[in-house]
C-alpha cells in the first residue's frame, strides 16, 4: 500500500486517538511507504515501515511538486515543467517528459495524462508512458485540471475563463479531444479547481465568490463567499485542502479565524471558531476529524 504525504498534516490522522508524538510514530510503523516532496533537493523522501527509507532523486525543481499514484504507476510534475513516471515498487524513474518552462499540476485517467502548464500556457494531453498526443494553446496559465466522465476541464487563469473538452472517442483507447464548450467572465483570476460528483468547483483570486459549472447541464452559477457577519471572504487557499464529507464542505476562511461550513448543494451553514487565520482544511478518512493549518504567528499550531 502507498500512501502520498504531501503535508505533515495527514500524519496526524494515522491514529487520531494519538495523545502525543511518541504514540503516533509508534502508531506509523506500518506497511505503508510513503513519498515526500522535498522542495529544495529536487527529491522525494521514502518512509517505510516508520523509518526513513532514502530519496528518489532527479525529478527536477519541487517547489511546486505534486506527486499522484495510480495503479502500479507513480507520476511526479516538477514546477520547471517535467513530468516523471516511475515505479513506486522498486524506487525507480521509468520516464520523463519535458511539457514546459512550468507546469502547476495533472490528472490521471485510463488512458492518458493531462498536464496543465503556466509557460507554455498550454494544457498537453501525454499518454501513460508520457507520450505526447495533443497539445492545447490558450494564451493563459492553466489551472485546476479535473476530469469527469469524457470531459476534461481546467481553468484560464490570465482569460478568467473555464474549458471544457470532450473525448471524442469517449474513452475507447487513445482521447481525441475537442473544445466542447468554454465559459467566459467566470471570475477575476480563477487559481484552483475541485469535483464534487458532477460540479466543476473553482475559486478566484479576487472575486468574492466560487463558480460552478453543472457538467451535466453546461449551466455555471456563482456562490457568494460569507462570513457570520455576512462580509465576503476575498481569498480562498487552495482547494485541494478544502475538505468535503458526505453532506458538507469546509472551507477555509483566509483573512478571518474561522471555517466555513457549507452544505454539499452550496447553502452556508454556519462558521467554525479557529486558533489563528486557516490555510488548509484536512478530513481524516472515517471523517471524525478535522485539522488545520494556519498562517502568521499561529503556523506552528496544527
Amino acid at each position: 500500500k502507498i500512501v502520498l504525504s504531501a503535508s505533515i498534516t495527514a500524519l496526524f490522522f494515522v491514529n487520531a486517538e494519538a495523545q502525543n508524538f511518541n504514540q503516533m510514530l509508534t502508531a506509523f510503523k506500518t506497511n505503508e511507504k510513503l513519498f515526500i516532496v522535498e522542495r529544495e533537493n529536487e527529491s522525494l523522501a521514502i518512509i517505510e515501515q516508520g523509518m526513513p527509507k532514502g530519496s528518489m532523486t532527479g525529478v527536477h525543481n519541487m517547489n511546486h511538486g505534486v506527486v499522484k499514484f495510480d495503479g502500479k504507476d507513480g507520476y511526479v510534475i516538477s514546477r520547471d515543467g517535467y513530468i516523471v513516471k516511475f515505479d513506486p515498487e522498486n524506487e525507480k524513474i521509468i520516464k520523463e517528459y519535458k511539457t514546459s518552462d512550468s507546469a502547476i499540476g495533472f490528472t490521471i485517467e485510463k488512458n492518458y495524462i493531462a498536464v496543465a502548464n503556466y509557460a507554455k500556457k498550454s494544457v498537453d494531453i501525454l499518454d501513460r508512458d508520457l507520450n505526447p498526443i495533443q497539445s492545447f494553446e490558450t494564451g493563459s496559465k492553466n489551472v485546476g485540471i479535473k476530469t469527469y466522465k469524457n470531459y476534461l476541464v481546467f481553468s484560464q487563469m490570465d482569460n478568467d475563463k473555464i474549458t471544457v473538452l470532450k473525448d471524442k472517442n469517449e474513452g475507447r483507447g487513445l482521447p481525441s479531444f475537442e473544445i466542447y464548450k468554454e465559459f467566459n467572465d467566470v471570475g477575476v483570476m480563477p487559481f484552483d479547481a475541485m469535483i464534487k460528483d458532477n460540479n466543476f468547483i473553482t475559486g478566484f483570486f479576487k472575486s468574492d465568490f466560487f463558480g460552478v459549472v453543472d457538467l451535466d447541464t453546461m449551466q455555471y452559477s456563482k456562490i457568494k463567499i460569507l462570513l457570520g457577519d455576512k462580509k465576503p471572504v476575498l481569498k480562498v487557499p487552495h482547494f485541494g485542502f478544502w475538505s468535503i464529507s458526505d453532506g458538507n464542505v469546509f472551507i477555509p476562511a483566509v483573512g478571518d479565524n474561522k471555517v466555513l461550513v457549507y452544505t454539499s448543494d452550496f447553502k452556508f451553514v454556519k462558521n467554525i471558531e479557529t486558533e489563528g487565520l486557516p490555510v488548509f482544511t484536512a478530513l481524516s478518512p472515517d471523517k471524525k476529524y478535522m485539522a488545520v493549518t494556519f498562517s502568521g504567528d499561529k503556523f506552528p499550531v496544527v
